[in-house]
């Protein structure tokens, strides 16, 4: 209703506009020339201009008229006013100056929003026909601040990571209609998905503006504030609304390597970034860490390997114990997932391990004048250094994996590809560049066989390519498999050429003589004549014999050297001038008295061997005797006249000597071979022998079985023996009660009361010892 209306005004006005505009015509038509030529026109000095005002503010719409003679009025979208000066009916109107002045500018205040309209300074005709002027028309807008936006979503909003929502900030009544900003919680603005609407208001003249916002959260986006501002031209200060989002988010995930373990010593490292892999060493433990951020928090980790999972990989951490270099650029994987998704990170493995061919060079074969090329693929992290070398020169002529160069005659032979990797031990291997030719025999141009036995001709030859044809001849014939059983032919290859080899089976005489080998090949042949030679044949018997020989002396040495350490190891005993004076003596046996004597003499004239076993320390009374002051003096009675019995150094050291022989002799044969010769030769190898009394005369004393001595000393019984009686008087003196042809001392160990037990020949022997002997312990210093 109210638009008709104002449909309707406006069409009243145009045609108000009309009919002034045609009674002013008439009017200047009517008047003649002459009458305006005495008076002056009527015109403006300043006419108003268009312009800007806030609602509140003022506004002065200027208007200055020279020689105004009509009447002067403003029109407010050709709507006059009125021509008086306060414009009764328009309250905040009025028409501002003075008439001397000719000012009549139109001053409003306060401007309202329905001030916004065109305005217009006229005068009409003067009494004398002066014609109507009008100034131009003044736009006046008038601008109106927006409301404070709001945002309909309210204080929070939940999203999920990666699912679109919508914002939306309305902003009503500004005119011109608001500008709405966006920003988010990190402070940048927004341009990228929004939508921006304006809806005029009812009165046409202000506008609601609203701004959508399609956002995709980010975990980046939780518990941060979105930020909706609106201002216009009228207030260029900011209004704003803010909204809280939460993010619900999946894990954000990353793996680092925080430690290896190699050999004994733990290194932690800092956790890698990307493009900056920590290097492990190959068989190291590494231990890696996965850390996840998500929301909500409860998550459950797994760990891959190269897309294989890991068994019982639930947790943050994983360690590989032995890692070697299969796992090297293998990718470590950890997912983590939570209510709302899962999300993963992974990390390459960078594995140092020492240099290993891949690819061996291979030998080969060449013209001269052609191109070869020798490949050397070698695995290592990092990546290693090759160096070719030229053999036998060890001139470096490359040092990529590939070598390529021109085969001659200086080029061809032996090649090395060394790889090294700093930390790791140098690796190399060789090939060869053969050059193609005629064959070369080298083999030795005399070669031996033994008469009745097999022999073998080689024939040796270097060959490239290989060798097509060997043949041999003997006596200007082909010698080949027709030639009968004796001979057969071995061919093998060997590198850089062949090896052929003629055996003769049970060669007989006529079989030696001058053979001729020929090496046939693409590029030649050549012959080489082999002398045949019979050589003697050694006797089996005489190879036998040697090699029994050969053994036995390697046993007699090896005998010799075990008794020279073992005697070299004997215990000592301790210097025997410490040792007290004893009396030796025995009921109704020897009785001896130690006396000072010969200091020269090194051996005591107390010797006593024990017969029925081997001492294995050897014989004491050759390695220790008494000071010569206790030597032992005995003497025998005959028809009145004593006889002074003493050792005789000589016959001492030759008997030592016959039983050290004897001893070596005994040790090659069995043990209990050793015990029954020692039990028969018993009382052969007592060492001290007593004068015999030839005249007959008798001795006084008691008779003392050798079958008696030896149970006393633990020993086994001899056989039946014949013994002498010696007895010892208290001065000293020895006397023989009975007849006997030969005089026997065998003095007991066991005698322990009266005998100082280290001159005992069971001493240190424990093969000698009996359960109730009772000896010293052997000596621990010389």
């Amino acid at each position: 209703m109210t638009t008709k209306r104002k449909e309707l005004q406006l069409m009243m006005m145009t045609m108000m506009k009309a009919l002034l505009l045609c009674w002013l015509t008439v009017g200047v038509a009517r008047g003649s020339p002459s009458q305006y030529t005495s008076y002056q026109n009527q015109r403006f000095a300043m006419e108003p201009q268009d312009q800007t005002a806030v609602v509140g503010a003022r506004v002065t719409l200027p208007c200055r008229v020279i020689n105004k003679q009509g009447t002067l009025q403003w029109t407010k979208d050709d709507f006059g006013l009125g021509t008086s000066r306060d414009l009764s009916g328009f309250e905040r109107y009025a028409m501002v100056g003075s008439d001397e002045e000719g000012d009549y500018s139109l001053d409003i205040y306060p401007v309202m929003l329905d001030d916004d309209a065109k305005y217009q300074c006229q005068v009409s005709p003067g009494p004398e026909g002066q014609p109507a002027i009008r100034s131009t028309f003044a736009g006046l807008t008038v601008l109106v601040p927006p409301e404070a936006p709001k945002i309909t979503q309210g204080d929070v909003i939940y999203a999920t990571e990666d699912r679109k929502v919508e914002i939306e900030c309305v902003s009503i009544g500004g005119k011109p209609a608001a500008e709405i900003t966006w920003i988010d919680g990190l402070g940048n603005v927004l341009t990228d998905n929004i939508e921006y609407t304006v809806i005029p208001l009812p009165d046409l003249r202000r506008y609601t503006a609203k701004s959508l916002l399609r956002l995709t959260p980010k975990k980046e986006h939780h518990n941060t504030n979105f930020t909706c501002q609106a201002q216009n031209t009228a207030d260029r200060t900011y209004r704003s609304a803010k909204i809280r989002v939460e993010v619900k988010y999946a894990p954000k995930v990353k793996v680092n390597v925080i430690g290896t373990l190699a050999g004994n010593n733990n290194v932690n490292v800092a956790p890698s970034t990307h493009g900056a892999v920590q290097r492990i060493v190959e068989h190291a433990q590494v231990r890696l860490e996965c850390r996840a951020d998500a929301n909500p928090s409860d998550v459950r980790y797994r760990w891959y390997i190269n897309d294989e999972p890991i068994i019982n990989g639930q947790k943050t951490e994983m360690v590989i114990r032995n890692v070697t270099r299969k796992f090297h650029d293998a990718i470590v994987k950890c997912e983590v997932q939570n209510s709302v998704g899962k999300s993963e990170d992974s990390e390459t493995l960078d594995i140092s391990y020492a240099p290993s061919f891949k690819q061996r060079p291979q030998s080969m074969e060449a013209d001269v004048g052609s191109v070869v090329s020798l490949n050397c693929e070698v695995d290592s992290n990092p990546q290693p250094e090759i160096v070719w070398i030229q053999h036998p020169s060890d001139r470096v002529v490359g040092t990529s994996s590939n070598l390529t160069f021109s085969v001659s005659n200086e080029t061809a032979g032996r090649y090395y590809c060394k790889a090294n990797v700093p930390g790791y031990a140098e690796i190399s291997a060789d090939a060869y560049v053969y050059l193609k030719g005629s064959p070369s025999i080298s083999s030795p141009r005399s070669q031996y066989g033994l008469v009745g036995d097999t022999a073998r001709i080689e024939c040796f030859a270097s060959s490239v390519p290989r060798a097509r044809h060997v043949s041999w001849t003997f006596n200007g014939q082909e010698i080949s498999s027709e030639s009968g059983h004796d001979y057969s032919i071995l061919v093998d290859a060997v590198p850089g050429g062949v090896k052929s080899t003629l055996i003769i089976r049970d060669s007989q005489t006529y079989h030696y003589g001058k053979y001729n080998c020929t090496v046939v090949n693409d590029y030649g042949n050549d012959v080489a004549e082999i002398q045949l030679q019979a050589k003697k044949s050694v006797s089996l018997l005489m190879t036998v014999v040697g090699g029994i020989s050969g053994v036995a002396v390697l046993m007699l040495v090896t005998i010799i050297i075990i008794i020279y350490f073992k005697c070299k190891k004997r215990t000592k005993l301790p210097p025997a001038d410490v040792i007290s004076e004893h009396q030796i003596t025995k009921n109704g046996g020897v009785s001896c008295k130690l006396e000072p004597g010969d200091r020269t003499s090194n051996y005591s004239d107390l010797k006593v061997d024990i017969s029925g076993g081997y001492v294995p320390y050897g014989d004491y009374s050759t390695h220790y005797s008494p000071p010569p002051q206790y030597l032992t003096s005995c003497s025998t009675k005959s028809n009145g006249s004593s006889t002074i019995l003493q050792n005789n150094h000589q016959n001492q050291l030759q008997l030592q000597q016959q039983q050290q022989q004897q001893h070596q002799h005994q040790h090659q044969q069995h043990h209990h071979q050793q015990q029954q010769q020692q039990q028969q030769t018993a009382v052969q190898s007592v060492p001290m022998t007593f004068l015999t009394n030839s005249s007959g005369g008798s001795l006084t004393g008691s008779i003392i079985g050798a079958r008696e001595i030896r149970q006393e000393n633990g020993l086994p019984s001899l056989q039946s023996t014949t013994a002498s009686v010696v007895s010892s008087s208290p001065n000293g003196s020895c006397s023989n009660q009975s007849t006997a042809t030969t005089t026997h001392v065998v003095v007991p160990s066991s005698m322990a009361l009266s005998v100082d037990p280290r001159y005992s020949a069971i001493y240190g022997n424990p093969y000698l010892r009996t359960s109730n002997s009772s000896l010293l312990p052997p000596p621990t210093a010389v």
